[in-house]
């Protein structure tokens, strides 16, 4: 690292607010984009697992390929890491979470962290993942495909996502691949009032289970809906996968906005609870006026902080991942950025972006 990118690096405590590993994919992310080098410390300090785990240090290796970054503290349990880009060229990368330790790592979360930087890339890019799909405390890839990147592609973006395998807890081995097409200008964006609720689709899938399984999911979801005067359509799908796991996904299209919301199976847990945990979120959201769900509110943030003009949304629940992230986007760029609503209800966010 030279003298001036000392003096110019930005310090990010990974520690604040919620603590995880959004500060660090956020922070690499921006540091991709504008070329600022940045020191991030306390990484996931009080994790019951801190620092780098491989999911974590995949998304590290993954900003480092596709900005040709120099990079310290790059290794599993790090909590320290300094990062210093210095390109965007864009071409074909492969990343495989279990590459260092076998992990079911989420392949989304890398991806979140590389797709923003790669809008601005020299020429268009295909990136391939291999990692979970479908794993806790992480999107999974139907959310991805269905709700996040309709949204960037109405912000201006060409970005197409496809999956060849599921990966799910705890052997992961799916593998998907997102394409990306450069668009250095973002659209504001404006979604203030939900609309009315047009549609809820959803899928109903397992992988080397019992297919009973997915059609009891669906029939408990279908029976939940229909309790809030709610029809649906839901797939059954038998989905290709190195394991086992059980999914349910609902998908509720509005007038100015789609959400998405999730149940995923684990061993002693019934199918009717998983589709009661997807019916739960969604009601939840529902009953609400917000027009983005909570966990699109967090990750749009960033790219909004670079569209050209002045964005306002309103979210079913203000989380701590939303304050979060818009505490990081402030680190790294003057803009205004402010949330109305307490922590856990409804709320109003304003973006005044300035472009790239």
């Amino acid at each position: 690292m030279t003298q001036a990118s000392v003096k110019n690096i930005i310090t990010i405590d990974g520690s604040y607010g919620e603590g995880g590993g959004q500060i660090l994919r956020t922070s690499l992310a921006l540091s991709c984009v504008l070329g600022k080098p940045v020191r991030i410390t306390n990484i996931r300090r009080d994790r019951k697992k801190p620092g780098l785990q491989p999911q974590h240090l995949t998304a590290v290796k993954a900003a480092a390929a596709v900005s040709r970054a120099e990079v310290t503290g790059a290794e599993l349990s790090s909590t320290m890491l300094t990062f210093t880009p210095t390109g965007l060229p864009g071409g074909d990368y492969f990343f495989d979470v279990a590459e260092k330790r076998g992990s079911a790592g989420s392949a989304s979360l890398v991806l979140q962290t590389v797709l923003l930087p790669l809008c601005f890339a020299g020429r268009p890019s295909t990136v391939t993942v291999m990692g979970g799909t479908h794993v806790p405390w992480s999107p999974a890839f139907h959310y991805l495909k269905l709700v996040f990147l309709p949204m960037l592609s109405r912000l201006g973006m060409t970005i197409d996502l496809d999956i060849e395998r599921w990966g799910w807890y705890p052997l992961g081995g799916g593998t998907v691949t997102a394409r990306v097409s450069p668009h250095k200008e973002f659209l504001p964006l404006e979604a203030v009032d939900r609309g009315k609720l047009l549609s809820v689709t959803g899928i109903s899938a397992v992988s080397n289970l019992p297919l009973d399984i997915a059609v009891r999911q669906r029939d408990q979801a279908l029976t939940r809906l229909a309790q809030r005067g709610i029809d649906a359509n839901i797939e059954i799908i038998s989905a290709p996968s190195p394991g086992k796991g059980t999914f349910l996904f609902l998908l509720a299209r509005s007038g100015n906005s789609a959400a998405g919301f999730d149940g995923l199976g684990a061993i002693g847990k019934r199918a009717e609870e998983v589709a009661d945990e997807a019916c739960r979120d969604f009601f939840s959201y529902l009953d609400t006026g917000g027009a983005l769900d909570p966990r699109l509110a967090d990750q749009i943030v960033p790219y909004l902080a670079l569209a050209r003009g002045p964005s306002s949304f309103t979210t079913s629940s203000v989380t701590r991942h939303l304050l979060t992230n818009i505490w990081v986007v402030r680190q790294f760029m003057d803009r205004e950025i402010q949330a109305e609503g307490t922590e856990g209800g409804p709320g109003r966010v304003f973006v005044k972006g300035g472009g790239w």
